[in-house]
């Protein structure tokens, strides 16, 4: 059996989920993958989260075991051998350290960038759980930030919960007629109920005109898993 390329913990994903245009999708999707949806609606999601304890095939490497990432997303799938996985395809992955992008952009083929980054996580005496993920662009500081019920419950089989947090497959665009996959293996999560949320983001600058409408809208969902130790496989070609 294959090693991880990477293993991490990612921890208090924040999610923001927005319901999106397909039109704008279609021209992102990996060949022989297809867009997915819940209750006929197709999602972006906008997460961010924390990487903690970073492993690259083993190896920890000074000042890269522990970063913010943002990341926006959406939702496809692919049939093999008659089952179907579902998996997540990144518009975009923000994080604060150069070697990061460097790495992910050369062996995964992803679209990581460079951004000054900072979180913050807060325990209140009233026992809520504050969550906030910031990231910088030009002079302005975009963010995502959330007040939750300090303690998590269990996912709804069936629930949209369940269809945006469980994504065990990355897709990317290698060529017209080339996907690269891989697996990220969690358990599932659980959650935290989300009872106030607030975001801001420069949609055009980092994502184009094209999500412009997307983001603007209200959140369909806010979520905020708490995570796990995650594993990251080695990418294949299909």
């Amino acid at each position: 059996m294959a090693k991880p390329f990477l293993t991490a913990a990612w921890r208090n994903l924040l999610m923001f989920n927005f319901e999106a245009d397909p039109a704008v999708l279609r021209s992102l999707v990996p060949y022989n993958t297809e867009l997915d949806t819940w209750n006929n609606t197709h999602y972006v999601s906008l997460v961010g989260f924390m990487f903690q304890n970073t492993r690259v095939k083993g190896i920890s490497l000074p000042f890269h075991r522990h970063f913010e990432e943002v990341n926006l997303r959406f939702y496809v799938r692919y049939k093999d051998a008659g089952i179907w996985k579902r998996g997540v395809v990144f518009v975009k992955e923000i994080v604060p350290k150069r070697m990061i992008t460097f790495v992910a952009n050369t062996v995964y083929k992803e679209k990581y960038a460079t951004h000054p980054m900072r979180h913050q996580w807060l325990h209140t005496p009233d026992n809520m759980l504050q969550v906030s993920y910031e990231w910088k662009v030009g002079q302005q500081w975009n963010f995502l930030k959330a007040t939750a019920e300090k303690t998590p419950f269990a996912i709804a089989a069936g629930s949209e919960a369940e269809f945006i947090t469980d994504h065990y497959w990355g897709y990317t665009h290698m060529a017209a007629t080339r996907t690269g996959e891989y697996q990220v293996t969690h358990p599932q999560w659980r959650t935290h109920r989300v009872v106030e949320y607030s975001y801001h983001c420069d949609t055009s600058v980092l994502y184009g005109p094209a999500f412009l409408p997307m983001l603007q809208q209200l959140p369909v969902s806010a979520l905020l898993a708490e995570g796990s130790d995650i594993s990251v496989m080695p990418k294949k070609l299909l």
